[in-house]
């Protein structure tokens, strides 16, 4: 590791492990949006549809390895396009409507796509939000595109494609049935990229993470059948979008015979309790959102254990964030008392959990439970020794089937290794502070590196300071996220201005929109702080590490060496802004 390769010469098909599990009279998925309420989509509907648009895009000259990718909601219709695109051994890659064109763009270029599917806007908080215009920009920057297929989710009577040239959905999946017994699906090897995820982009572009047909089919398997103790017929609800990983995991649940539900909105509206409706109406048996989910509850006093009935549900899964005790006693108080709770930590870059539940093992407060099978997951001091009950590197000492075969366009695997293997040779460095104890247990204290972790999506600061230094009156900026006790998150951005520029509403806004249009929401940061000056070293990095331990009450001497500095007395306003801090204030959105 890295380089192990799993059963050389077998051959399979992701796709094809999903629809043998078609069950005619019973439903794939169940779907709800903010105007739509829970409905079901059949197994034949379902399964149908995958077959028919697999075999128009192969009439549309998609071959296997080629790009498929996608600006699609958490939607039946994605899940139909990545079943569809992966049957026939193409790639699929996957952004959320709410990612503005230069983060889409900065992503999808680098794959060099033969079709794209897009959708003409999506809702949120009962707002409606076109992207049409996004979405021509987004499909003429993308020079490689054979064939456009448009969706139009909002406004469905819409007469004709919103991109010149595209094909419409409706049109596409028209075609014919093609019978299961019809139907080839593409014999891959076992390491032939099933999807693209992308990395945060701390450091330049996002990376483009592929993981393989076989390695994501096992380790789906063993997480949700072991891990989480699901069955066939059981019902599975995560609250996420097709741009976060977790919907990969949520759609790989009809490997087993699960029923995924789908939402999508936002999970405030039109009140705090909407998703446990949701579960209600859909008797899911696990529940699964973001920790941050539980500060939005509890302040809007939502008690679902009083409103809803959960009768059949059995298991909490917290993915995307550290889990505190308290944040974990809030659901055993206010949801049932008896509950599995089952808090976990994986990543974009394995697609699935290092550290997780367990249904033999009993559950601690603010503990997760136990490794995963097959993962060995160690904490590693400063001189790479194995250390128990002490915070360390999170490391994997051994491989896992669905480590990424490799990056999109990193041919001599270089940018892999240096990505993963350069601090500690022949060994994963995920990049999280990692503690766990003698039984076991295991605790995910947050990142090592400067990477921006927000509800569970990360967020590249290059991203961020791309948009910055576009913007003349910003000299220079630094940005950090901090990790709240109870599942919450703090995300300052200081910057230094050009000469007589102050930093007032005006400029505020500026920056907040800018980030917003050309990103996502989740790139805006919560407070925006001028200072005279951001550390850097010696060779001019910018210091994010050290400024978060700052921010978290670490003395200076403790959180930076100040001789490897350009500005050591840079540190001193950070230090200062720390103290002034009796709590980081959390943004209402």
């Amino acid at each position: 590791m890295p380089g192990a390769q799993w059963f050389p010469g077998a051959r399979l098909n992701y796709a094809e492990h999903v629809l043998r599990n078609e069950r005619p009279g019973t439903d794939a998925l169940l779907y709800r949006s903010e105007t739509t309420p829970l409905a079901g989509l059949p197994w034949e509907e379902f399964a149908g549809s995958v077959r028919i648009l697999a075999s128009r895009l192969r009439e549309l000259g998609v071959l296997p390895g080629d790009r498929v990718v996608s600006i699609m909601p958490n939607i039946p219709q994605t899940v139909i396009a990545m079943l569809a695109t992966t049957a026939i051994g193409a790639i699929w890659a996957s952004c959320s409507p709410d990612f503005g064109w230069r983060g889409v763009i900065d992503r999808f270029s680098q794959l060099t796509p033969k079709a794209l599917f897009c959708v003409d806007g999506y809702r949120y908080g009962g707002k409606e939000f076109d992207r049409t215009a996004e979405m021509r920009r987004i499909a003429a920057a993308l020079g490689s595109l054979d064939h456009v297929v448009t969706l139009p989710y909002l406004d469905p009577g819409r007469p004709r494609p919103f991109v010149p040239g595209a094909l419409a959905w409706d049109e596409v999946v028209s075609a014919p049935p093609v019978p299961a017994e019809g139907f080839a699906f593409e014999q891959v090897p076992f390491s032939h990229p099933l999807w693209i995820l992308f990395s945060s982009g701390t450091t330049g572009l996002p990376k483009p993470i592929m993981h393989g047909h076989g390695g994501i089919l096992l380790e789906q398997l063993k997480l949700q059948t072991f891990h989480m103790d699901m069955r066939a017929g059981d019902r599975m609800f995560f609250f996420t979008t097709a741009g976060w990983m977790m919907w990969n995991f949520l759609v790989s649940s009809p490997l087993l015979g699960v029923c995924p539900v789908l939402y999508d909105g936002n999970p405030g509206y039109p009140d705090p309790g909407v998703l446990w409706q949701v579960a209600e109406e859909a008797q899911v048996r696990l529940f699964g959102a973001s920790p941050a989910y539980v500060d939005i509850m509890s302040r809007a006093g939502v008690v679902p254990g009083k409103s809803y009935d959960l009768s059949r549900l059995r298991e909490i899964l917290l993915a995307g964030s550290p889990v505190s005790a308290a944040c974990g006693a809030w659901f055993y108080r206010n949801v049932k008392p008896d509950l599995w709770l089952a808090t976990g930590s994986g990543g974009t870059d394995v697609c699935t959990g290092f550290v997780g539940g367990m249904p033999t093992l009993p559950v601690y407060a603010g503990e997760i439970q136990a490794p995963h099978l097959g993962v060995a997951a160690h904490a590693f001091n400063e001189r790479g020794e194995d250390v128990v009950g002490e915070v360390g590197e999170f490391v994997i000492t051994e491989p896992m089937p669905s480590m990424p075969v490799g990056f999109w366009g990193d041919a001599d695997g270089s940018r892999y290794r240096d990505t993963y293997f350069a601090e500690f040779p022949g060994v994963w460095r995920q990049g999280d502070f990692f503690k766990i104890n003698a039984r076991g247990g295991c605790f995910v204290l947050g990142r090592s590196d400067a990477t921006l972790n927000r509800h569970g999506v990360r967020i590249g600061t290059a991203e961020i300071y791309a948009v910055l230094a576009s913007i003349d009156e910003v000299a220079d900026a630094l940005i950090v996220n901090l990790d709240l006790p109870g599942g919450g998150f703090f995300m300052p951005l200081f910057v230094t201005l050009a000469d007589g520029r102050v930093l007032d509403d005006a400029l505020r806004r500026k920056i907040c929109d800018r980030l917003r249009a050309e990103y996502t929401p989740r790139h805006v940061p919560d407070r925006i702080i001028q200072v005279h000056a951001i550390p850097a070293t010696l060779t001019g990095k910018k210091m994010e590490v050290p400024v978060r331990k700052l921010l978290l009450g670490v003395p200076v001497e403790q959180a930076a060496n100040v001789n490897a500095m350009a500005n050591p007395d840079s540190l001193a306003e950070f230090a200062d802004y720390a103290r002034r801090q009796q709590d980081y204030p959390l943004r209402a959105s």
